[in-house]
């Protein structure tokens, strides 16, 4: 089984820092560098009272902070497929800017594919001999 990508899912409590558009915005800079990966696109968004909601687009595919300081809470994604890659690393960095006390994590393979065996023998024909059915015994096609 392979799989295309792989997404961890963080749920951090005790957090700090939570209300900070540059902290989220130097968050996402820094996991983009810890991961390796190419940033297309970053935004930050304050919400009112309070909140931010953070999102790095990446060629490999996103990290995003949502963030509650009410409650001391952030979630994170961090998705990202292609070359190998480990999201895990990007732990470290939301750890020194958010240093949250407690840290719940998920991961998630993406896109699991099975590749059939390829079977080299040609599609027998029957020629309406037979009453057995005429599907193919090709492989079907796969795009990674």
């Amino acid at each position: 089984m392979k799989a295309i990508g792989r997404h961890i899912i963080l749920e951090m409590w005790g957090c700090q820092n939570l209300d900070s558009a540059e902290t989220a915005e130097s968050a996402l800079r820094d996991m983009v560098r810890a991961l390796d990966v190419n940033l297309l696109d970053l935004k930050v968004y304050p919400f009112s009272p309070v909140g931010i909601t953070g999102m790095a687009i990446v060629s490999e595919s996103h990290l995003v902070i949502h963030t509650w300081p009410e409650y001391g809470y952030a979630a994170v994604d961090v998705f990202t497929c292609g070359a190998p890659r480990d999201p895990q690393d990007a732990i470290g960095v939301l750890r020194h800017y958010f240093q949250p006390e407690r840290i719940g994590v998920m991961e998630i393979n993406r896109g699991q594919v099975e590749l059939p065996e390829y079977d080299a023998a040609p599609p027998r024909r029957d020629h309406g001999h037979s009453k057995s059915s005429s599907t193919s015994h090709r492989a079907p096609a796969f795009s990674a």
